[in-house]
């Protein structure tokens, strides 16, 4: 690398440390523990570099990074992310969160009949592992601890659909 050259990117520290870089849509998934951002990567931007009129392309490797909304992350737990074509699926055992970012932005999934549950039994577990499961077209997540639950989210019916009594 040439050290001349701005080769990182910055990453608003109150968004905490980077859990988990994903590639999606031809731009980077960025997770961090309190924030979910999109960073565009390979793209030619067009600003505005001093106020007037007069405009400057760049065509750096990671451009712009765009937070979605909503106050989620993925905690410390990158273990709970899964991804299928163009949604993504991960936790945020802080805020007692599942989550599914998808073209529509961010959605706490948990909200979907399983609210006080997750809230109740997220602070407990050790390890908060997901997978996603193409065959029967569920998130799974399991989470382990002193007790372990896996519990299986589908899109077919837009919602929890059972707890399974192991670990996939």
């Amino acid at each position: 690398f040439i050290q001349a050259e701005k080769i990182t990117k910055d990453i608003n520290p109150e968004y905490g440390s980077i859990q988990k870089l994903h590639s999606r849509d031809s731009d980077l998934l960025v997770l961090c523990e309190d924030k979910c951002l999109k960073v565009l990567a390979h793209k030619d931007a067009l600003y505005n570099a001093d106020g007037n009129m007069n405009l400057t392309a760049t065509a750096n490797v990671l451009g712009q990074s765009i937070p979605f909304v909503g106050d989620y992350g993925i905690s410390s737990n990158p273990e709970s992310f899964a991804n299928f074509g163009f949604r993504s699926y991960f936790t945020d055992k802080r805020r007692g969160a599942v989550l599914r970012l998808s073209r529509d932005g961010l959605t706490n999934i948990a909200y979907k009949g399983m609210r006080d549950w997750f809230s109740d039994n997220m602070k407990q577990p050790i390890s908060i592992m997901g997978n996603y499961d193409e065959k029967k077209d569920n998130y799974n997540i399991s989470l382990i601890g002193s007790s372990t639950n896996t519990l299986s989210f589908t899109e077919l019916t837009g919602g929890w659909t059972s707890f399974k009594s192991f670990i996939p």
